[in-house]
């Protein structure tokens, strides 16, 4: 299928037909059944027009967009479930973390907050295993 813009030149109309081909155009031009809506002129002719292409780039950009989309969208059910299954320490996580390590009595579930690299190197040397997460923002307001 091809689109063209046709222009009427009697009433210097100009409108968009499809048609199946190239060929198929000037078979239908030739024999007269192109036909001008508005004056009913036969006085057809394609028109010089800007054909709709997508480049590389734009395609590209759009893959990227929905595998970024689809990483985010994986990245808050993950959010999720550490919302609903962990204690949000906060910025005090170093100290909870030592705190979960060292005192074997005290029974707690997992935690989750914000650590500076410095704690989390300190806490890696202590034999703590801690895990880096990345967190987006819900900002779908």
């Amino acid at each position: 299928m091809i689109k063209y813009k046709l222009k009427c030149n009697d009433c210097e109309i100009t409108f968009d037909s499809w048609f199946a081909s190239s060929a198929e155009f000037e078979k239908l031009k030739k024999k007269n059944f192109l036909v001008c809506h508005i004056c009913n002129s036969i006085k057809i002719d394609k028109t010089l027009m800007a054909p709709s292409v997508r480049n590389n780039k734009e395609i590209k950009n759009d893959l990227h967009l929905d595998k970024f989309e689809n990483v985010k969208k994986t990245i808050k059910s993950y959010q999720k479930f550490i919302k609903d299954n962990f204690k949000f320490v906060g910025e005090n996580f170093a100290y909870e973390a030592r705190s979960i390590h060292y005192n074997q009595k005290k029974n707690s579930k997992g935690i989750y907050g914000s650590a500076s690299k410095k704690d989390l190197k300190e806490l890696k040397e202590e034999g703590i295993d801690t895990q880096l997460i990345p967190w987006v923002e819900d900002k779908d307001n």
